[in-house]
């Protein structure tokens, strides 16, 4: 370390150049990759619903697996009347696209399905010709504009209100508010951010550095993510991350760079000797966090989901630029710049208030005398916020999934007034007969009408649809009889019948169609009481293969697998984590002390996760109008690999301190107080920028990042507080020189 710095300094003028040079590349290739991301997401495990679903792509003629569900609202009934012009006008226009194999409508079917009771309210389903979900995604916008575009060819066309929804739409409607949540939250956190370091340093120029890492650590994360999604897929989810993660982490470590550089200014060093020092020292108390922090990263790695491991591939790089730019671009810079980082030299004096160790060396003082009670009373604290974590329901939301404010979201809640949403995502029951039979035969109807009668009978199903399923009459004798001529049932009934039966006639689909009262928690409910049902199938499908696929159906197989996974995950951060604190510290005790510390700040959070969103206490101040029910399995797996990182952060910056103490005077009741009013400066700021930067996120537009957003910003504040202000000075007096056993002190 000590040549390496000697080397940066001396070459300071180059790394600035190249780093001058990376960065412009990096801020003009980065505002593309959104567009680069992955939206779907998925599991790189096959799954039932995932092999049901791809059976419905390949064994059907024309699958209904993809299509867009237009909603249109007039201000008068569509019976007659200039409502019924525009509607027949829309379906003209759309039918007459070569990329739509058909519209289901209310004056082309005469189901009452596709209208409301007061028949004001009505919507579309647009049949795709393509399956491909990048493809469909790729014709949203044609399909807005032509719908925009037809209704505003009347002079009226203001009257009436239509959407374009369905999963391709909403999917592309998540990726465009989080870009648009990445940029406005940038904005508004930049000034915030300014303010808190100015605070901290009392001067200009030294809080302009961190910033200027921060933002460069993001620029260059995201150019690196977009060339990583042309070998691998990169979720949506990570565009947030990286803003959050390289924004926090960057200054993070930017502060404590620039606060120790300035004592050695102070120490009389010359400006060479104080950026030699600061990299000695500050330097590699940055490297071992950054080393901590990716071990929770790395290990999403082994996670199944898309999501998961684009964070985690993601976190690996924005880390990994923040640790770079603080002990390359940084230290170069502060050689350079040496004792003008004090500019200007009144304000540092008007803000000295803040950053005075004073007050941080009487609480140390009061940790010293009351050991047991800091520990007794930050415990029970502890406790108290990670009771409801025992009543944590795992599963989708049951309200604010999809973001409501965007046209996708809007149309879904006009289906759900309709009380026809399920439609969109229905339950879907594939049915293989064995080879040599048939799914249309006399004793497969009789089944599948027998599965269709069981699936009906749950209270939280609102209709179902499939072969048997056709027309008023649903006798065996009268299906039998359609079925026996097939050929003249696929010529009346070829569009239906496409979709729900397979050209070779083994394969049958049954679509279920949850109850408008029934949400996307109690729809994974529904999954397993279908899927219960198919494992004891009636006798004539005794012998048929069985599978459920859609959209709740998929997320609980992921979910399912990725909790089953996940006591693995916390074993491998909790392992590699100590093993790094031992071989960092020469110890112990004090990694398995901040193994200890760490997981009960995530405890924490994770009550605190549990109290506001799944029980809706404080719901409101985050913009939500209720209890989401469930917590999406990928939020508590997100939040321990990231919080568990991120707390080391702070584990890391404190023991530093108290070890270097420790090692020049042997006390470690002096080095502990020492350690704590030395850093309590530098991590408060450091904890309130993360607070804002994360608690910014708990307001985002899509649900997902308010999850953990909000928890991020909790597990930071709680970590910087009761974690490593109260317990860890305390354990570490009541421990005395057992912390350093069997490294010791450094001679």
């Amino acid at each position: 370390m000590r040549a390496f710095a000697h080397a940066l300094v001396r070459w300071r003028w180059a790394v600035l150049v190249v780093w001058m040079l990376l960065g412009a590349v990096a801020l003009l290739r980065a505002p593309a990759t959104p567009q680069l991301l992955n939206i779907r997401g998925g599991s790189n495990q096959a799954t039932e619903a995932t092999v049901a679903d791809g059976m419905l792509r390949d064994r059907f003629t024309r699958p209904l697996s993809d299509f867009f569900a237009v909603t249109l609202a007039a201000p008068a009934p569509f019976d007659a009347g200039r409502p019924q012009l525009v509607l027949d006008s829309l379906i003209r226009a759309l039918e007459a696209q070569p990329w739509v194999r058909a519209v289901a409508s209310w004056p082309g079917t005469g189901d009452s399905t596709f209208i409301s009771d007061d028949h004001r309210s009505t919507f579309l389903v647009v049949a795709l010709t393509v399956t491909e979900s990048d493809t469909v995604a790729a014709l949203v916008l044609p399909a807005r504009e032509i719908v925009q575009r037809t209704i505003a060819s009347f002079p009226d066309g203001s009257q009436y209100l239509a959407h374009v929804t369905g999963r391709s739409p909403l999917d592309l409607d998540i990726r465009t508010v989080s870009a648009e949540d990445s940029t406005r939250l940038e904005t508004r956190l930049l000034p915030l951010t300014l303010i808190v370091l100015i605070l901290a340093f009392g001067a200009l120029v030294a809080a302009a550095l961190p910033l200027v890492i921060g933002l460069l650590a993001i620029a260059v994360s995201l150019t690196i993510i977009g060339l990583l999604t042309r070998v691998t897929p990169m979720s949506i989810f990570v565009l947030n991350m990286t803003t959050m993660i390289g924004l926090g982490v960057g200054i993070d470590y930017s502060l404590l760079m620039v606060t120790r550089f300035r004592e050695e200014l102070r120490r009389g060093n010359r400006r060479r000797e104080a950026a030699v020092n600061t990299m000695l020292t500050a330097g590699s108390a940055v490297v071992t966090s950054g080393l901590t922090v990716v071990v929770g990263f790395g290990a999403l790695l082994f996670t199944p989901l898309i999501e998961t491991r684009s964070v985690g591939l993601g976190g690996l790089v924005v880390v990994a630029a923040a640790v770079l730019l603080s002990t390359t671009l940084l230290p170069a810079l502060l050689a350079i710049i040496g004792r003008d980082i004090d500019r200007p030299k009144w304000l540092a004096r008007r803000l000295t208030w803040y950053h005075s160790p004073r007050a941080w060396e009487k609480w140390a003082r009061g940790l010293h005398r009351h050991p047991r009670r800091a520990l007794l009373l930050g415990g029970m604290g502890i406790a108290l916020l990670t009771a409801p974590l025992f009543l944590i329901r795992i599963g989708l939301p049951a309200r604010h999934w999809w973001p409501s404010n965007t046209e996708a979201g809007q149309g879904l809640d006009m289906l759900s007034d309709m009380g026809v949403a399920g439609y969109v995502q229905p339950v879907r029951v594939v049915v293989e007969v064995p080879e040599g039979k048939t799914a249309v035969s006399a004793a497969s109807l009789r089944g599948l009408l027998a599965l269709s009668d069981s699936f009906r009978g749950d209270p939280r199903v609102r209709d179902v649809r499939s072969p048997v399923d056709l027309g008023d009459s649903r006798s065996i004798l009268t299906l039998s009889a359609f079925y026996s001529e097939l050929d003249s049932a696929r010529t009346t009934y070829g569009e239906f019948l496409d979709s729900y039966l397979s050209q070779d006639t083994r394969v049958a689909l049954l679509d279920v169609i949850p109850s408008d009262t029934t949400s996307l928690t109690s729809t994974q409910d529904l999954v397993r009481r279908i899927r219960a049902i198919a494992a004891s199938p009636p006798r004539q499908l005794r012998d048929a293969t069985i599978r459920v696929g859609g959209y709740s159906a998929s997320a609980l197989d992921f979910q399912d697998d990725m909790m089953e996974r996940f006591p693995m995950l916390v074993a491998l951060v909790l392992a590699a984590s100590a093993v790094l604190l031992a071989i960092a510290f020469r110890s112990v005790l004090v990694p398995v002390k901040a193994v200890i510390m760490n997981s009960l700040s995530v405890s924490a959070t994770f009550g605190l996760i549990v109290l506001v969103f799944q029980y809706g206490i404080g719901a409101q101040l985050f913009g939500l109008d209720g209890a989401t029910s469930a917590i999406f399995v990928v939020v508590p797996v997100l939040v321990f690999a990231v919080v568990f990182g991120l707390s080391m952060d702070y584990e890391v910056f404190l023991l530093s301190r108290i070890k270097e103490a420790f090692d020049r005077t042997g006390r470690n009741d002096e080095a502990t107080m020492e350690g704590v009013s030395a850093t309590a400066s530098v991590i408060t700021s450091a904890a309130l920028i993360m607070i804002i930067v994360f608690g910014a996120f708990a307001f985002a537009q899509v649900l997902v990042m308010q999850f953990l957003g909000f928890g991020l910003a909790v597990a930071v504040l709680l970590d910087a507080t009761i974690i490593r202000m109260v317990l860890v000075p305390a354990f570490m007096q009541l421990a005395g020189e057992w912390n350093w056993w069997p490294g010791g002190r450094k001679t």
